[in-house]
């Protein structure tokens, strides 16, 4: 007879992992094109913390121009739950999937969503940027971006950081 651990590490995770499963981490959640508030407005009904960075744009028609508040990282809400609440997450409709590897979610770090939030709430002007993988890498040494990491890049005159989420690969360029 096989015991329960032998075949729980077979299933793919272990007893530490069922103790992980109660605690608290950020997750990228993958949502439907374009859905990313209306999934946002639901987690919120729900009472399930959650994070969409938005930034200001202007659109312009042929008759007007509007200033629209569009998604930092088009496509992802983050939600912040234990693993054995992600059903209530998953029945949210519109949102597709957890990001992770093998079936399993991936927690995204503590530090670089929190000084992301902290950065946005301190009216730090950021935008999309294609993800980077290569340039000189620097670390944010003040500011509400400390302690994160990106890659240092020159626009006209002014330096920009690049500020990646390997997760996701999707960047964000912040003004320097």
């Amino acid at each position: 007879m096989q015991s329960v651990v032998e075949r729980s590490e077979r299933a793919g995770y272990s007893l530490q992992s069922e103790v992980t499963l109660g605690q608290s981490h950020w997750y990228a959640a993958y949502t439907c094109a374009n859905h990313e508030k209306r999934v946002a407005a639901q987690l919120d009904d729900r009472q399930i913390e959650h994070f969409l960075p938005l930034y200001g744009a202007v659109r312009r028609w042929s008759d007007r121009r509007i200033r629209l508040d569009l998604p930092l990282f088009p496509g992802y809400v983050f939600v912040r739950l234990a693993l054995r609440d992600r059903l209530l997450v998953l029945q949210v409709p519109s949102l597709v999937r957890l990001v992770g590897f093998g079936g399993f979610p991936a927690a995204l770090p503590d530090g670089e969503i929190d000084a992301l939030r902290s950065g946005l709430a301190n009216g730090l002007l950021a935008a999309p940027h294609s993800f980077l993988t290569v340039g000189r890498r620097v670390r944010i040494t003040g500011g509400p971006f400390a302690g994160l990491e990106g890659i240092l890049k020159r626009k006209r005159n002014n330096m920009r950081v690049v500020v990646s989420l390997d997760l996701i690969q999707r960047s964000v360029a912040v003004d320097g």
